[in-house]
């Protein structure tokens, strides 16, 4: 087979505008390792005009996203115009209602419409490929679908939001606090153009529900998945943990037990030694544990024009090579829908609250611990300035249940100022 693949790109963002210039600059390479040569057809953007330093004069340009879809010179769509729903929803469907293959970065879309898209493009024999939409340069999902399709999946972590990890990081490493750091993040234009989306777990929690998917063999369920941001993360809680041997990292955790599929992404505290604890800036990494490999670590850059691209154009050239692989690497119709499970295993716990400076105070949190059946293993007050007393625990092992219930209490007890922030030790 020598006649090119010929792609209709909709949307000319950083990845968008980084495919075109991976084309451009590596045709040569593309169509020697793909069999045939790959070429851009037609590209469709929100501004025909703007200034993207790549050359597209040489493309037919569509306004329509769904018009670009139904081009009879298309072969791949690929969709990189971001969002859930709207014009990247209604162009994927409508490329696979006419027969075309579809390429997309898009975590959001697939995470919330995947299992149907899945089934209309299997049932019109057509890929559907989006490794670009988790990690960033990291070939997890490849990793999944292909290298690990012997293994039983036992649990999937990672850090796959590089954003947070870089606010993380850089209030470590300059002491300076989440405003500070969130302010420079979105002066560097490393968040969302919805920034809850980054520090709030929601984008990383996508990521996370198609992993799930393809690892456990399940519909993508994003609204099971327990989710927390790094929001109320502050320098003290940073400084708390260093001084334990500890970072705080906005961590995904999938595992299938007896009662379920747990899945949470929410902050916690690993060893600092630790490979994830020595995850610096916006690099992502993912741990895939199977029955036969054990374990895997996966580490690199979690965004970026060339990353990013570079995971579309490896689906590109499969395609182009002739792989056809189910959407979530087994026929979606054989997809089980996950029973829904909350994470009960034991872990220490990290807790920090503020308390009013007053005698008995320490004692009566102490004791709203009790009777939630939490044990403390390290207790501290640090010096303040104010009637605010800052105060961390340490817990031995406990329940997420356990700690929350403890919270209630305390917030009951009355001594409580603000709200506390309770993090998981994640110990292996």
């Amino acid at each position: 087979m020598t006649h090119p693949l010929r792609l209709g790109i909709a949307g000319l963002g950083t990845v968008g505008t980084g495919l075109v210039k991976l084309v451009q600059t590596n045709a040569d390479l593309i169509a020697a390792r793909a069999g045939r040569p790959v070429e851009i057809v037609a590209v469709c953007a929100r501004s025909r005009t703007r200034n993207r330093g790549v050359d597209i004069s040489a493309y037919a340009w569509e306004d329509d996203p769904v018009a670009l879809a139904r081009r009879d010179d298309v072969d791949v769509v690929v969709e990189l115009m971001g969002g859930e729903n709207g014009p990247a929803k209604a162009l994927t469907e409508a490329a696979i209602d006419a027969g075309k293959d579809v390429v997309s970065a898009n975590k959001a879309l697939l995470a919330l419409y995947g299992q149907a898209l899945a089934e209309a493009a299997e049932a019109k024999g057509v890929a559907l490929r989006f490794e670009a939409a988790v990690a960033g340069g990291i070939p997890v999902i490849k990793s999944l679908m292909e290298g690990l399709a012997g293994n039983r999946i036992t649990r999937i972590k990672g850090v796959m939001n590089g954003t947070c990890n870089y606010i993380l990081t850089r209030m470590e490493d300059a002491g300076l606090p989440y405003d500070t750091v969130f302010e420079e993040a979105n002066q560097l234009g490393f968040l969302e153009a919805d920034p809850t989306l980054d520090v709030g777990g929601i984008d990383a929690a996508h990521k996370l529900a198609l992993l799930a998917a393809i690892g456990f063999g399940v519909q993508p369920n994003f609204d099971a998945i327990e989710l927390g941001g790094i929001e109320k993360i502050s320098i003290e809680d940073i400084r708390a943990a260093a001084d334990l041997g500890l970072r705080i990292k906005l961590l995904g955790v999938a595992q299938m037990t007896g009662r379920g599929l747990e899945q949470s992404m929410t902050p916690c505290l690993v060893p600092s030694d630790s490979p994830l604890g020595q995850l610096k800036g916006g690099t992502n990494m993912v741990v895939i544990e199977g029955d036969a490999v054990e374990q895997i670590v996966l580490r690199g850059p979690g965004a970026g024009e060339g990353p990013t691209a570079s995971a579309v154009m490896g689906d590109v050239i499969d395609i182009a090579r002739g792989l056809r692989l189910p959407v979530f690497g087994q026929p979606a119709n054989s997809l089980a829908q996950a029973v829904a499970a909350r994470a009960t295993a034991s872990k220490p716990f990290y807790l920090r609250m503020g308390l009013i400076d007053k005698p008995g105070a320490l004692a009566k949190v102490a004791e709203a611990l009790g009777l939630a059946g939490v044990s403390i293993n390290r207790m501290r007050q640090y010096g303040h300035a104010d009637t605010r007393a800052p105060v961390l625990v340490i817990t031995h092992k406990t329940t997420r249940d356990a700690i929350e219930h403890a919270v209630a209490l305390s917030l009951k007890t009355g001594v409580v100022v603000g709200e506390p922030v309770a993090l998981a030790i994640e110990e292996d």
